[in-house]
């Protein structure tokens, strides 16, 4: 049975529509003004809501903005003793499905809500078709590695705890996170994204916690934020290594309390959401070096699952390869098209700094500038090149010979100084030179240590 909820400050009206819908077996909560309608809204997953434009505090056409911020997929129909073409207009630029004038006929308002609830699961079949199409969920490996993270996931996905994912960057540990969702008995439940990362400092705060109107210079109106948004559902904090030290302070705090207050605000609200976090930073160096807090660290990390860079599972090269070239295939409606087994095993030994995402980048690539069928060995190195010779690959289309050893020269330098660590006289003494030599070739190929 669908739900319903009726946000109307008139309790008669309440009543006689909530008598009506329950008689046709839908399932009717009943609000008497927009906020408290908003916290039925956060609490419950309802497929149409019937909403008042004229009521005390937030009227209806405020109501809206907020009310889809947190449903985006639910029918809202306005109704209201004042009806007007203005009203009609506004209500449906802001996201309403339909209007209603009181009194309220009875027929009306049934075929109304009929087709509402079935626009509201129109939408949400066409999301979940739409994943399925894409495929964009999909964990594509059958290393040791990917065998256990898929494990890992089936044991994890149905219980609360919260889960760190470590990699690399373009390793997919957005994929691990959504697959965690997906299985979990919140998958009917918001999936809200947050990278923190991409949000300056000053404005984390706001996005995760919301603020009220007035807390600071241009905050004209309230803002829900994240955790409100995803309450009930997951909230993934995205390059979490990367929060302001104020920011993780809020969250270990909501954590502990299961609420948050918005900026400028002095309530508490309840949440329940499962955090998953992500970062491609070593958490640990960070709490030593004081910029990560040890004790939101042990909150976050009841379950820590480690994505493996994919030079360490090259066996499952050959399957990205296939799904991507399916994928790219599919997407730009190009015939079917392949690797030779030479090309595969050339792409395997390669070091694919950037993971998953370059080797995902790279096959677009070449799909889209040589039209195939079968892509040789040749064909990949004239690509990869191009896409990646500063990620320290040799090229062997240079001709001249001087310049050929240099560039071997470089690249053995550049992974025997990683390899131990940028100690300059280690890696002099290991490859049997004098530090001296060594400071020259690093000055004369322009090699620079990474953070």
């Amino acid at each position: 049975m669908e739900k319903i909820l009726i946000i109307d400050d008139d309790h008669v009206i309440c009543e006689s529509i909530k008598m009506i819908l329950e008689y046709e077996n839908y399932i009717v909560d009943v609000a008497h003004n927009a906020y408290d309608g908003i916290e039925k809204i956060k609490q419950d997953d309802f497929r149409a809501i019937l909403l008042d434009i004229k009521m005390t505090g937030m009227d209806g056409l405020e109501a809206i903005t907020f009310i889809k911020q947190i449903n985006d997929h639910v029918s809202i129909i306005m109704i209201s003793a004042h009806a007007s073409i203005g009203n009609a207009i506004e209500a449906t630029k802001k996201g309403a499905y339909d209007f209603i004038e009181k009194p309220i006929d009875r027929e009306k308002l049934l075929i109304t809500i009929r087709n509402a609830v079935n626009q509201s699961n129109l939408v949400i079949n066409n999301k979940q078709l739409k994943e399925r199409l894409e495929g964009s969920l999909e964990i594509v490996g059958e290393s040791k590695a990917i065998k256990n993270i898929l494990e890992t996931i089936r044991k994890v996905a149905n219980t609360n705890s919260r889960v760190l994912i470590t990699g690399e960057n373009g390793t997919g540990k957005e994929l691990v996170a959504r697959a965690i969702y997906k299985l979990s008995n919140r998958a009917d439940k918001p999936f809200i994204e947050v990278n923190c990362a991409a949000i300056p400092n000053e404005l984390i705060e706001s996005e995760l916690f919301g603020h009220e109107k007035g807390a600071f210079t241009g905050a004209t109106s309230q803002r829900i934020g994240k955790f409100e948004q995803a309450n009930g559902g997951t909230l993934f904090l995205d390059e979490i290594g990367d929060m302001s030290l104020n920011a993780q302070a809020k969250v270990l705090r909501s954590i502990e309390e299961g609420a948050i207050e918005r900026v400028g605000g002095k309530q508490k609200i309840p949440v329940d959401v499962r955090i998953i976090a992500a970062t491609n930073k070593n958490l640990l160096k960070e709490i030593s070096q004081g910029k990560f807090r040890e004790d939101l660290f042990h909150r976050l990390s009841v379950i820590i699952l480690n994505v493996p860079p994919l030079r360490e599972r090259k066996e499952d090269i050959p399957l990205l390869i296939d799904f991507f070239t399916k994928k790219v295939c599919n997407e730009n409606k190009f015939p079917p098209r392949s690797f030779s087994e030479d090309a595969i095993e050339f792409l395997k030994n390669l070091e694919w700094k950037g993971n998953v995402r370059e080797l995902r980048n790279f096959i677009e690539r070449i799909l889209i500038m040589n039209p195939g069928p079968v892509y040789t060995i040749k064909d990949v190195k004239q690509h990869v090149f191009q896409y990646s010779n500063s990620e320290g690959e040799i090229d062997f289309s240079i001709d001249s010979f001087q310049a050929f050893k240099d560039q071997i020269e470089r690249i053995f330098i550049e992974k025997k100084l990683k390899q131990y660590n940028w100690n300059i006289s280690r890696t002099a003494e290991a490859i049997g030179i004098q530090r001296s030599h060594l400071y020259n070739k690093i000055k004369k190929y322009n090699i620079i240590k990474e953070d």
